[in-house]
């Protein structure tokens, strides 16, 4: 067994290095605040692809596809969750181009739904993103550090700590910068890795024929395609990771990142298909891991490390323990710089305040979240649960929100109720959400039977419906050309952080700097 001090250790080394790359990176090449949130126009098609398989993959690539075959399904759920993945990816290319035609000057989600629907909208999806990205950033936590707990024996708030802290570090520096480039490394090195992983882990086993059939003489109900439980979670995940993938910051960030229109579709479209054989492949090894009886109670969210521990030897855990800490990382900073990014664009556009004050208020809000985070990271609650539990917040939400940017007669009353009804649905039938509606006198005896079947597809369901509706019987008409130009670029220069002290000294003489120069200088 890999001993703790050895886990640790390896840990902190690639933390560091991770750390190092993006300050480095991005000394010198943040000028603005614009720079530091948005990046805008400045990488091409491999960075770009890069960003988002690095930012959309995580920790949870190893963690939730396994569980999700080990304890929700079999091979049906694996499928799903699969299928589900991708089509995020697939739906942001036509949106995504849509985003940059209408806001080109645009920087978060939140603004745009204050431009395109008023301060009620924007309030409500302010929170629901704050919440999306915190119980995301707690389901990452949670995830590395009950791996690192089963592999090494290392206390869960000791690996939480430590990598919210490096992360921490890099981000609130170079901000989107800062990620992308190590989101291209990271990428770089988590390929490699994962297919390595995964091709010895067959080999251990015996190879594919042997380890299907031990399976399918142990629990043969897990390689059925028609299995009832799999099937129902593979539809219900496909719509939870649709609302997710269609509300998350980071990759509203990195659709303004992208060089151009064609660069953003073809970056898109390649992460779409590189997704779909890693979480299948992952999925594939929690199916393995209970076919083999090596799934017992409370460790389905490690199932991928659990095989890993039966069939490796040490070294080959410690280098899971590397990949497992870089793709937590590639999510972890995209995270936190997409909280970042969501109260400086939001405070530009609110307050009169001065770079300074917007990039620290930020970078606050970044620790408090991430310290709330690496709290229930500490925990050791299902990774999946948690998932769910923040996908739940977008299923109910993304319709009408997207909507808004095709519908010229949809409302911020409109799109509000739908949100709101829908997420209601989806509360009432959520397992782990209920809880405290049923202690209410009179409506705990109300409630519907608890499923995660229902929360999803009702809730989805009933957004779409009420949308539909709110456009229909609404006489508005808004004028989406007001988006852009009410959504302008943040100019103002960063003074305290990204920059190197010739440049400061330039700055208090008065000096300029010129921001399209410093964001041409990014990726190239």
């Amino acid at each position: 067994m890999v001993t703790s001090a050895l886990a640790l250790g390896v840990t902190a080394v690639t933390l560091a290095a991770v750390t190092a790359l993006g300050l480095l990176y991005s000394r010198g090449r943040v000028d603005t605040v614009e720079d530091y949130v948005s990046a805008r126009n400045s990488i091409g098609t491999g960075a770009s692809t890069a960003t988002l398989v690095a930012s959309s993959m995580g920790a949870w690539i190893l963690l939730s596809p396994a569980e999700a075959g080990a304890a929700f399904g079999g091979l049906p759920a694996v499928l799903g969750y699969t299928i589900g993945s991708a089509i995020p990816l697939l739906l942001l290319v036509p949106v995504g181009v849509r985003i940059r035609r209408l806001m080109p000057e645009g920087h978060s989600l939140t603004e745009y739904a204050l431009v395109r629907f008023g301060p009620r909208m924007y309030a409500y999806v302010l929170v629901v993103s704050m919440l999306y990205m915190f119980v995301f950033l707690a389901a990452e936590m949670t995830g590395i550090a009950g791996a690192l707990a089963m592999l090494a024996g290392v206390p869960l708030w000791q690996t939480a700590a430590l990598i919210g802290g490096f992360v921490l570090v890099y981000t609130a520096y170079g901000g989107l910068v800062a990620t992308i480039v190590t989101d291209t490394v990271q990428t770089l090195v988590i390929l490699p890795l994962l297919a390595v992983g995964f091709a010895g882990a067959l080999f251990a086993l015996g190879g594919t024929g042997e380890v299907h059939a031990d399976i399918a003489s142990a629990n043969a109900h897990l390689l059925d395609p028609g299995y009832a439980a799999g099937v129902e979670f593979g539809i219900y995940v496909a719509f939870a990771v649709l609302g997710a993938g269609m509300l998350n910051q980071g990759r509203w960030q990195r659709v303004y990142a992208a060089k151009d229109d064609a660069t953003l579709r073809r970056s898109l479209v390649a992460a779409a298909a590189m997704s779909v054989p890693l979480i299948l492949l992952s999925g594939l090894f929690g199916v393995a891991a209970a076919g083999l009886g090596l799934i017992g109670d409370g460790n389905a969210s490690v199932a991928f490390f659990v095989l890993v521990a039966e069939s490796f030897p040490e070294w080959v855990a410690l280098v899971v323990v590397v990949l497992a800490v870089l793709l937590v990382a590639s999510s972890a900073d995209t995270m936190f710089n997409a909280i970042a990014s969501l109260v400086t664009a939001d405070l530009a556009r609110l307050i009169d305040a001065d770079a300074a004050t917007l990039s620290r208020t930020g970078r606050a809000l970044t620790v408090v979240v991430a310290a709330g985070a690496i709290a229930i990271g500490s925990q050791g609650y299902s990774v999946l649960s948690l998932f769910l539990t923040a996908d739940l917040l977008a299923a109910a939400t993304f319709i009408p929100f997207i909507a808004g940017l095709y519908s010229s007669r949809l409302t911020e009353t409109g799109a509000l109720a739908s949100s709101l009804a829908s997420l209601a649905v989806g509360v009432a039938f959520f397992p782990t959400l209920r809880g405290p509606l049923a202690t209410i006198p009179g409506l705990g005896g109300a409630l519907p039977a608890p499923s995660f079947m229902h929360a999803f597809v009702g809730a989805t369901a009933v957004s779409a419906l009420l949308t539909l509706v709110a456009a229909r019987v609404a006489d508005a008409d808004f004028d989406h050309a007001g988006l852009a130009r009410e959504i302008r670029e943040i100019e103002q220069p960063m003074t305290d952080g990204g920059r190197d002290a010739d440049e400061e000294s330039d700055a208090n003489r008065g000096a300029t700097p010129d921001a399209d120069a410093a964001a041409s200088e990014v990726n190239r």
